[in-house]
C-alpha cells in the first residue's frame, strides 16, 4: 500500500509540473501537500458551494489528469481546460461534463481539431490538422467529415467537395499535385458516376466512372481535338469505340493507340490519397470525476467518465497503453486569449464574468421505457390454421428464387413490367419434374413479373441464398396477433428481416400498374424512404373453394440489433388518429398514432437536409401515381435510461450502477450508451447508418394544451433525449379509387375535411409533407 501511495504522489507531482508548463501561472496545489484529504484533489475555490452553482476549480485528479476552469455539480461546466495523462488536451466550452460548443482538442502527436463540439463529438464546423501537416476544413457529424469540406493532403493533393460519413461522396473536385484534376461524382471515397478528368498535358476524359476508373460510355479527347468515343472497361474484351481525327466527323479505323493506355499509363500515378485514421476520438476520452454530487469522500476512488458524459462501466484503464497519433503542435493564439479570460475570471469574486451558460431545461414528469415484448407474433407451428399456407409459401419462394434466370441487368425492357408477365407452377404432393414432393396439399404458385423482382433484390443488395434461408429455412414464420385495419395478415421471418403481407386483388393491380415507376424511382434514389418490395406472389389452393392468397414480401424496417421502444404511424390527419389502448396496456410493439405523438424529432443538419430532399421526391412520386393514405412509420431506441427504466435527459450524466436507483431491470436487453457510441465511432459502424436506418438523433418532448383536443403538434418543453431512429414510408398501395372518393364525401359532411385521411392524392401529399416537416426539425 505504501508503494502504491508513493506512486500516486509521484504521478500527481508530475502532473502538477506539467500543468504549470502548459497552463502558465494558474494556481495548482503544491506537490508537497500529502494530507489524505488533499491527495485526490487540488485547490478548489468552490468547496462548500451548493448544487447548481458554478465556480472556478483547479484540480489534479487521482489518476493524474488535470482540469482548470469553471465547475458545477462535480462536472466541468463553462470554460475550461482538461489535460489527460497521455498528453491529450481539450480547451474550450463545457456543459454538464461534456465538450459542448467551441473548443480545441489536441493529440500528443501534434494533431489538432479546432471548431465546434456537440455531446463530446467533433460536430459542426471545424478544422483538423494532422501530424503530417494535412488539413481538413469543413463540416463534421459525430467525429466524421459529413457535408462540404476541403481536404489538403500532405503530398500536395487537394479535394474540395461533398463528404458523407468520413468519405468523399457527392460532387467534388480532386486536384493532384502534378496538375491533373477530376471534377464530378464520388461514392464511398472513390471516383464513381459521371465526371471529367483533365490531365496537365491538356488531354481529358468525359464520361462515366466506377471504382476510380472509366466504366461505360465516355469520350477521350486529345489536346489537338482528336477524340475516341465508345464504351470503356478495364477488361479489353469489353472495350470498344471509334476514333475521330481532329476536325473530322469521319471515323478512322487504323489507330496506332491502345485505349488501355488510359488505364495503364495515364491513370497509373493518379491515385486518391487515403484518409487518415484517428485511433482515439475526443468522445472516447475519459474524465476522472466524482460519481455523485454529494460531498466528496477522499477514500472513494473516482470513476472515469467519457468526454460526452458516460460513466465507464469497467475498471479504469491506463491511457498510456492506448494507441495515439504521433508528433507535436503548440497551442494557437485563439486559445491563449482563453487563458487570459479564464485568469481574469478567476480573480473575480464569482468567476463568471463574460461567461454565458445555458439555463437548465424545464423538466416534466419522467418518461419510462415501455415494457418490451421479446418476440413479436405467434409462431406458426403444426396445427396452426395457416400452417399449410406457410409450407406452400416456403416451397414457392424456394422454387422461384432458386430457379435459374437470365443474367441480371438493371436496364429492363418494358415487357418485363407487363401485368400479364406472370409464371404459374403446379406443386403436386408427390412432386414433379420441376418441384419436390411435400407434405402439404396440392397447390398452384404464381410469380408476378419475376424478372423485375429478381432485379429489385439485386438493386437492394439482397443475397439470394440469405433470402431463401430467412424465409424458407428450418425456422417457422411468425404471425402477428391481429390483422391490420385493411384486413391483411402480416407474417415475420424468424430473423425479423422480412415481412410478408397478404394483399387484396385491388392492391396487386395498383402495384403492377405502378411497378415501372416504382422501379425507376428506387433505382434513381438510393436513400428513398418508400417500402422495399422483394417479391409478389399468389398461392391457389386446390379444392372446391379454389382459395387464392396473394402476398407481398417487404423489408422489415425495424430489423435491428437495437430494441425499438416506441413506434409511431404518422399521417398528418387527426380523425381517429389516437390509440384506443389504456396506458397500462401500451408496450414497445404498440403502434402509436398522430395524436399520441409527444416528441419532435431532431436530425443533424446534413441528415435533415437529405431527409427533406428525399421526402419531397417520395411524395412527388406517390402523388404522380395517385397514391394516398400512406404514412411514415417511426421507431425510436432510447440510448440512456436508469436501471428503473426512466429515460435520462440528453446532457445529463449517466448515473453509476450504485447510485441507489436500482429497481427492476428492463424486460429485454438494450445496447448500452457505451456500446452505441463504440459503434458510431467506428467507420464500419457508420456504414450501417443511412437515411431512416440506425440514425443517431435527438428527440424533444412536447406537451399538448389541455383546451386543444386535436392539436397535432404539441408545445416543445426543452427536454431532449438521445435516440437511434428508424423511419420509412409504408402502405403505398392505396389508390384514390371510387371507394375512397365516396369515403371522403361521406366523412366531409360529418367532420372537418382537413382532419380525415381519405383526401385527394395531391392534397394528401401536401398535408403529409407539411406535417412531417413540423415534427422533424434540424438539430440546432
Amino acid at each position: 500500500m505504501k508503494a502504491w501511495e508513493a506512486t500516486v504522489r509521484k504521478t500527481q507531482a508530475a502532473a502538477k509540473k506539467r500543468a504549470h508548463s502548459l497552463f502558465g501561472t494558474t494556481y495548482v496545489a503544491h506537490a508537497e501537500d500529502d494530507d489524505d484529504d488533499k491527495e485526490d484533489e487540488s485547490h478548489d475555490r468552490g468547496q462548500g458551494k451548493g448544487p447548481g452553482e458554478i465556480y472556478i476549480a483547479d484540480r489534479v485528479l487521482a489518476n493524474g489528469d488535470y482540469y482548470t476552469g469553471h465547475w458545477s455539480d462535480n462536472f466541468p461546466h463553462g470554460l475550461g481546460k482538461y489535460l489527460w495523462t497521455d498528453g491529450c488536451m481539450y480547451i474550450g466550452e463545457w456543459y454538464g461534463g461534456k465538450t459542448m460548443g467551441k473548443g480545441r482538442f489536441s493529440w500528443p502527436s501534434g494533431a489538432t481539431y479546432e471548431g465546434e463540439f456537440k455531446s463530446g463529438y467533433m460536430d459542426g464546423k471545424g478544422t483538423y490538422t494532422g501530424p503530417n501537416g494535412e488539413t481538413y476544413k469543413g463540416l463534421w457529424v459525430m467525429n466524421l467529415k459529413h457535408g462540404h469540406g476541403i481536404k489538403t493532403y500532405a503530398n500536395g493533393d487537394c479535394y474540395d467537395g461533398e463528404w458523407c460519413r468520413g468519405l468523399q461522396e457527392g460532387h467534388g473536385k480532386y486536384q493532384w499535385s502534378n496538375g491533373n484534376h477530376y471534377v464530378g461524382e464520388w461514392k464511398n471515397g472513390s471516383i464513381c458516376g459521371k465526371g471529367t478528368f483533365i490531365w496537365s498535358n491538356g488531354n481529358r476524359f468525359d464520361g462515366y466512372w466506377e471504382d476510380g476508373l472509366p466504366k461505360g460510355n465516355g469520350t477521350f479527347r486529345w489536346e489537338n481535338g482528336s477524340t475516341y468515343v465508345g464504351n470503356w472497361s478495364r477488361d479489353p474484351n469489353e472495350q470498344n469505340g471509334t476514333y475521330f481525327p481532329m476536325g473530322s466527323s469521319t471515323p478512322e479505323e487504323n489507330l496506332d493507340w491502345d485505349p488501355q493506355d488510359v488505364f495503364n499509363v495515364d491513370l497509373g500515378d493518379c491515385k486518391v490519397c487515403p484518409n487518415e485514421k484517428v485511433p482515439i476520438m475526443p468522445s472516447q476520452k475519459k474524465l476522472a470525476v466524482w460519481r455523485s454530487t454529494k460531498a466528496a469522500d477522499s477514500n472513494v476512488r473516482p470513476r472515469r467518465m467519457s468526454v460526452d458524459g458516460r460513466l465507464d462501466a469497467g475498471e479504469d484503464k491506463e491511457f498510456n497503453r492506448m494507441r495515439m497519433l504521433e508528433g507535436g503542435v503548440g497551442a494557437s493564439s485563439t486559445w491563449e486569449c482563453f487563458d487570459r479570460n479564464l485568469t481574469v475570471g478567476r480573480e473575480m469574486e464569482n468567476g463568471l464574468a463574460g461567461v454565458q451558460l445555458e439555463d437548465a431545461c424545464k423538466r416534466g414528469s419522467a418518461i419510462r421505457i415501455p415494457n418490451v415484448v421479446k418476440r413479436q407474433g405467434v409462431t406458426i407451428s403444426k396445427g396452426h390454421k395457416n400452417y399449410e399456407l406457410m409450407l406452400n409459401l416456403q416451397l414457392g419462394i424456394r422454387h422461384s428464387v432458386g430457379r435459374p434466370g437470365p443474367v441480371a441487368t438493371l436496364d429492363l425492357k418494358a415487357a418485363a413490367f407487363d401485368p400479364k408477365e406472370k409464371v404459374w407452377t403446379k406443386f403436386p404432393a408427390d412432386g414433379s419434374k420441376y418441384t419436390p414432393p411435400h407434405q402439404s396439399c396440392e397447390f398452384r404458385w404464381k410469380d408476378y413479373c419475376p424478372l423485375v423482382f429478381r432485379t429489385l433484390r439485386k438493386l437492394f443488395n439482397v443475397d439470394a441464398a440469405d433470402y431463401m434461408i430467412s424465409i424458407c429455412g428450418d425456422d417457422a414464420l411468425r404471425e402477428l396477433s391481429s390483422p391490420g385495419k385493411s384486413g391483411s395478415f402480416f407474417y415475420l421471418t424468424d430473423d425479423d428481416r422480412y415481412m410478408i403481407k397478404t394483399m387484396k386483388k385491388a392492391e396487386v393491380k395498383v402495384l403492377l400498374r405502378m411497378l415501372s415507376a416504382y422501379y425507376n424511382h428506387v433505382r434513381a434514389f438510393e436513400n428513398t424512404l418508400v417500402t422495399k418490395f422483394y417479391g409478389l406472389h399468389c398461392v391457389k389452393l386446390n379444392g372446391p373453394a379454389q382459395k387464392k392468397v396473394r402476398f407481398i414480401i417487404m423489408g422489415n424496417l425495424f430489423c435491428s440489433e437495437y430494441t425499438i421502444h416506441r413506434r409511431y404511424d404518422l399521417k398528418g390527419s387527426s380523425l381517429g388518429r389516437i390509440t384506443d389502448k389504456p396506458e397500462a396496456e401500451i408496450d414497445a410493439t404498440t403502434i402509436l398514432k398522430d395524436l399520441d405523438l409527444n416528441f419532435l424529432f431532431r436530425l443533424q443538419r446534413t441528415w435533415f437536409q437529405e431527409f427533406r430532399r428525399q421526402l419531397d421526391r417520395d411524395c412527388e412520386f406517390l402523388e404522380q401515381e395517385r397514391i394516398m393514405d400512406y404514412s411514415l412509420l417511426v421507431g425510436l431506441h432510447f440510448r440512456d435510461s436508469t436501471n428503473s427504466g426512466n429515460l435520462i435527459l440528453s446532457g445529463d450524466p449517466t448515473p453509476s450502477t450504485d447510485d441507489g436507483d436500482r429497481e427492476t431491470e428492463p424486460s429485454a436487453p438494450r445496447l448500452s450508451r457505451a456500446a452505441v457510441d463504440q459503434l458510431l465511432s467506428d467507420p464500419e459502424g457508420w456504414a450501417s447508418i443511412r437515411l431512416g436506418i440506425n440514425m443517431p438523433a435527438r428527440v424533444e418532448r412536447t406537451e399538448r394544451k389541455l383546451d386543444c383536443e386535436f392539436q397535432l403538434v404539441g408545445e416543445p418543453t426543452g427536454e431532449y433525449y438521445d435516440v437511434v431512429m428508424f423511419f420509412g414510408i409504408i402502405d403505398i398501395l392505396q389508390d384514390y379509387d371510387i371507394t375512397k372518393k365516396l369515403e371522403h364525401a361521406y366523412k366531409s359532411i360529418q367532420y372537418d375535411p382537413t382532419s380525415i385521411s381519405a383526401v385527394d392524392p395531391k392534397q394528401y401529399s401536401r398535408r403529409f409533407r407539411d406535417f412531417i416537416l413540423k415534427v422533424f426539425e434540424e438539430d440546432a
